[in-house]
């Protein structure tokens, strides 16, 4: 029988190998709460949502090389980290989740998220804002939140400019995306695909 120290445990912990939340997959951010009130976050920030390469906030959507380091900050949005994100989704109505990460085929996301692919493409602005509306019910100061694979991405940043353009009020950017999200071991599941 193996047998681990309670401080190679708690290092096991801490790098998100053990836990609950690990290998949950749920659909729903109702599905997601009970595993948000038992997650335990031990650092400040994850998967490296806080990395600083240097970029400095526009307030121009970046047209190509979509995959590129970003900002640290928003020039129209408020960043989220991932312990900002769990406290948010505990709130009622918890925010709309939208994914922008692009591509055709599915894969893992955060809970209860609206995958739009492409959406922080110029080219989509408008059809972004009309899905928005649905989302929303055309409340425009509903909290929306923007994210993407991770740090390295325009898209989710680029989308947030157009919904803040769009008049929405409480527009945040997770740029960690669900590598950090992941990265803190919460529990992922299947965006619906919303296009």
């Amino acid at each position: 029988m193996l047998s681990l120290s309670s401080r190679t445990l708690a290092a096991l912990a801490m790098a998100g190998l053990l836990g609950a939340c690990q290998s949950a997959t749920v659909r729903t951010v109702s599905e997601l709460r009970p595993h948000l009130a038992e997650a335990k976050l031990s650092a400040a920030h994850y998967g490296s949502e806080d990395v600083d390469k240097g970029v400095r906030p526009t307030g121009s959507m970046r047209t190509s090389q979509f995959h590129a380091p970003t900002p640290v900050s928003h020039a129209s949005a408020r960043t989220v980290t991932t312990a900002d994100l769990v406290g948010m989704l505990k709130a009622d109505p918890p925010p709309v989740l939208v994914d922008v990460l692009g591509g055709s085929g599915g894969h893992r996301s955060l809970p209860g998220a609206h995958w739009l692919p492409g959406a922080g493409k110029e080219d989509r602005k408008q059809a972004l804002g009309a899905r928005l509306a649905e989302l929303t019910g055309g409340d425009r100061d509903r909290a929306l939140v923007f994210f993407c694979q991770g740090w390295e991405c325009w898209l989710s940043y680029n989308a947030a400019l157009s919904a803040a353009s769009l008049g929405y009020t409480r527009v945040n950017w997770y740029r960690g995306g669900a590598k950090s999200w992941k990265a803190a071991g919460l529990p992922t599941g299947w965006p619906s695909k919303s296009w």
